[in-house]
Formats: C-alpha cells, sequence, structure tokens
C-alpha cells in the first residue's frame, strides 16, 4: 500500500511507435507448416507489425515517445529521466535509453533499461512512479519496446507466429488531485521458473560462438504450457493484491489493460479475477505480442478511440521472462 507521505504519480500522456509492414496469418501460412485457422483458434492474432531492415529497436522507442510527450504537452528536453524496459536492446552496451534519448533530443538526463520482458513496461512504471513519488523527478519517460521477429525461429510454429514489433511509452508527472493517478503497482519475480522462457545465448552463460548460433540459441526458447499457467495464475493474484490493497473488489474496475499474448491467457485471467471479458481492451488480434509494448500501446488505442475517461478505474497486469509479473492500479 502506498505511503500516505509519497506524492502521487499520474500518466500525463501515452504514445506507440509502430512499424508499417504488416505480416498476416495468411502469410504465415506461406512461410511456416500453419494455418490462420490454427493460429486464430489458438491465440487470438491475426496480424502482426514487422520491422524494416535497417529498423532498429531504439527507432521504435523513439517515435513512441515523440507521441508521449506530444499527448502529455511535455517536451523531450523537459523530460527528468527515461526507463525503458525490453529484452532486445539495439546491442547489449550501452542502454537502448541512451539511443533514445539522443534520438529524441534529451537532455544529459538518467536513461536506463530493465530486463522483466513482457512486464517490462509495468516494471518501469513502478520504478518511475518511486522515482517521482520521492520527489527526485517531475516527469519520467517509460517506454516498452521489442524488436521480436529478430530473435524467433521462423521454422517453429509454435513461436513465429505469435509475436510481433513495436513500442510504447508514457510520460507520468506528479498528480495534482490525491484521488487521481497510480494507486498501487505490486511487482514480482520467481527466478525457479526462468528456464521456462529464454533467450539462452549471448550472455556470460554462453558467450557468442559459431557452436551458439548453430544451436539456436539466440532466439527464443519457451514452454508455452508452463507460461500460459504461470500468466493466468500470477496476473491474475497480482490483480487480487492490488485490489484489495486499495480498498476495490473487481466489480469497481472500469477496464482492464492486460499484457495481449494469447487469446485464451486473456480469458483466464477474466474467470479468475471476476472481471467479465467486456471489460477487457483487446487489440490482440492486430499485434500479436509485443512483449512489454502491449499495455501501453492498448492504453493509447483506447485514449484515441475514447474508451478512457476520467474518473475511471484501471487495472494493468502483465507476465513475462524471470519469470516477472506485475499489475498496477490506476485512477484516471
Amino acid at each position: 500500500m502506498r505511503n500516505d507521505n509519497v506524492m502521487r504519480t499520474k500518466i500525463a500522456g501515452v504514445g506507440k511507435g509502430v512499424p508499417e509492414k504488416v505480416l498476416t496469418n495468411l502469410d504465415l501460412e506461406k512461410m511456416v507448416d500453419t494455418s490462420d485457422e490454427w493460429i486464430t483458434e489458438r491465440t487470438g492474432i491475426k496480424e502482426r507489425h514487422v520491422a524494416a531492415e535497417g529498423q532498429v529497436t531504439s527507432d521504435m522507442a523513439a517515435e513512441a515517445a515523440r507521441e508521449a510527450c506530444r499527448a502529455a504537452g511535455v517536451k523531450p528536453e523537459e523530460l527528468d529521466c527515461i526507463v525503458l524496459g525490453t529484452v532486445t536492446p539495439d546491442m547489449p552496451m550501452p542502454a537502448t535509453a541512451a539511443f533514445v534519448q539522443q534520438k529524441i533530443g534529451a537532455r544529459s538526463i538518467p536513461a536506463f533499461d530493465i530486463s522483466a520482458a513482457c512486464a517490462g513496461w509495468l516494471f518501469g512504471l513502478g520504478v518511475a512512479d518511486g522515482l517521482i513519488g520521492r520527489g527526485n523527478f517531475k516527469r519520467v519517460l517509460v517506454i516498452g519496446v521489442e524488436l521480436l521477429s529478430r530473435v524467433l525461429d521462423w521454422s517453429d510454429r509454435n513461436t513465429c507466429v505469435l509475436f510481433g514489433d513495436a513500442a510504447g511509452a508514457a510520460v507520468l508527472v506528479p498528480s495534482e488531485s490525491e484521488g487521481q493517478g497510480i494507486l498501487d503497482v505490486e511487482m514480482r519475480t520467481d527466478g525457479a521458473q526462468a528456464v521456462h522462457l529464454e533467450i539462452p545465448g549471448g550472455g556470460s552463460v554462453h558467450p557468442a560462438s559459431h557452436k551458439t548460433v548453430d544451436e539456436k540459441l539466440h532466439i527464443v526458447h519457451m514452454n508455452g504450457r508452463q507460461i500460459f499457467t504461470h500468466a493466468v495464475r500470477n496476473m491474475s493474484a497480482a490483480s487480487a493484491t492490488v485490489l484489495e490493497r486499495c480498498g476495490y473488489k473487481p466489480e469497481d474496475v472500469t477496464t482492464v489493460f492486460a499484457h495481449q499474448a494469447n487469446m485464451r491467457i486473456l480469458e483466464g485471467v477474466s474467470q479468475r479475477t471476476g472481471i467479465g471479458l467486456e471489460r477487457f481492451f483487446i487489440n490482440i488480434q492486430r499485434y500479436g505480442n509485443t512483449s512489454s509494448a502491449s499495455i501501453p500501446i492498448a492504453l493509447s488505442e483506447a485514449l484515441a478511440e475514447g474508451k478512457v475517461k476520467q474518473g475511471d478505474l484501471l487495472l494493468l497486469t502483465a507476465l513475462g521472462a524471470g519469470v516477472s509479473w506485475a499489475s498496477a492500479l490506476v485512477r484516471w
């Protein structure tokens, strides 16, 4: 539960950065042994966006950042900090946030990456909320961005059909109203389950070599059944935690912005939390799983469509590699 002496934080503006190229299920039928019917039935995905040749992670992140700054009425040079969640950085060093800082024209402010995969943006939200809450910063940019198309095995129909490339961002500022803003954030990790979703090559365990490339250690390895189970259970539990700590019940939630990983996961979370699926904002059919970018993209689209209004109680939740998961409760 939030300390009453800590300043409350609100989301002032949201933006997205999405590649132009669209890869449909029909396109994938020509690339791998699959079908539109098979993908749609099991995932709810119809198409996803794929980065163009030469387009890198920080390009999409910078686009989302600029849009979020415009929406918030904040100039990039007025930002105090950049927090970026990704598992597909431009390069291992330096942080992708440093490249974004340069591309959007921000000052010499702290700019750093965090790695929580699909939960990355929510972890960033929690970090930024704490920084502003303590009075250290006034305007913090939080980005979730992934370029997963370059770390997939395009011959594996169980994984290559799931993911898309995109970025989402938000500018956080102090809230003028005690009742408005981020009410609570719950973040957790269970490292004992890390083996179920990983890119094993490229680090100190399996340094890059011809052998690691030949053994496909630099691509996503996922135990889908285990991740599904952990996602439904832990996203639901974290959601229940923030609701209880803030004194709310499932029926009080206006809209749920859950990580857009798989339609069956969304259905499972709906059943466990007791929040009807009609109160979930869903756009997985157009983007697929964009990992850390999915929640800010969904929030950006909901705002653009007028589906979020002042006073709404929003529940945000996600799970990713680690395994790491988070939920946040926001009064808009």
